[in-house]
């Protein structure tokens, strides 16, 4: 379990045996609305895979998306549009953000935004959203934003500028519904479809194309 989710699984689960002395059936609702809440906040182990000059998931879901755009503007990065794979998870995804490649993390910028449907396409412009630029070991910039929703009204992040990754770790969180946006280094070739489920950490979803100046 992700530890952001302990407080409120404990919460749940001591509300559970103390409204079962008074009724069974209120805690039974209780009880299994922490088992929900236990559910919603899993963190599974994942294996990513043993290549390198790939991005992989960086979240369960549906891919929602798959474009050209600019990147955030907070990231100080230039305004040449780049491949942008999105990925939209349910309430019922697992939830938290895993590095899409090994590398360094060279800025992190929160902004604050809407709170509209995840699945929209202005999502991305106009939503409450973190951003992570990555350089990789092999020097290309993946960008990863994590992507309020509908429901989800707290985005966790849990990485800093300067900090190391590995691929398929995970770095972030966001409560219930939401969008996570993978932004792909020029000449990267997308390896995943419209509609297509990922799985954090372990789905290839692009070769990368060279790092510019190699």
């Amino acid at each position: 379990m992700h530890p952001a989710g302990r407080p409120f699984v404990l919460g749940g689960a001591v509300a559970t045996l103390a409204l079962r002395a008074f009724s069974k059936r209120l805690g039974l609702v209780v009880g299994l609305g922490t088992l929900a809440t236990a559910a919603f906040f899993r963190e599974p182990r994942r294996v990513p895979p043993a290549r390198t000059g790939i991005a992989i998931a960086a979240a369960d879901g549906l891919v929602s998306l798959i474009e050209e755009a600019v990147p955030p503007p907070e990231l100080g990065l230039d305004d040449t549009p780049r491949m942008r794979v999105s990925v939209f998870l349910s309430v019922f995804d697992v939830h938290v953000q895993r590095a899409p490649s090994a590398g360094k993390v060279e800025r992190v910028a929160y902004r604050q935004g809407k709170f509209l449907s995840a699945d929209l396409d202005k999502a991305s412009e106009d939503n409450e959203r973190n951003s992570v630029l990555l350089r990789t070991d092999e020097g290309h910039e993946l960008v990863v934003v994590q992507i309020a929703g509908l429901v989800a009204r707290r985005i966790v992040c849990q990485i800093d500028e300067g900090d190391r990754v590995e691929p398929g770790a995970t770095y972030g969180l966001i409560r219930f519904g939401s969008r996570v946006d993978t932004y792909l280094p020029h000449g990267s070739t997308v390896l995943v479809r419209k509609g297509q489920r990922t799985i954090g950490g372990e789905t290839p979803i692009a070769e990368l194309g060279a790092p510019r100046g190699s």
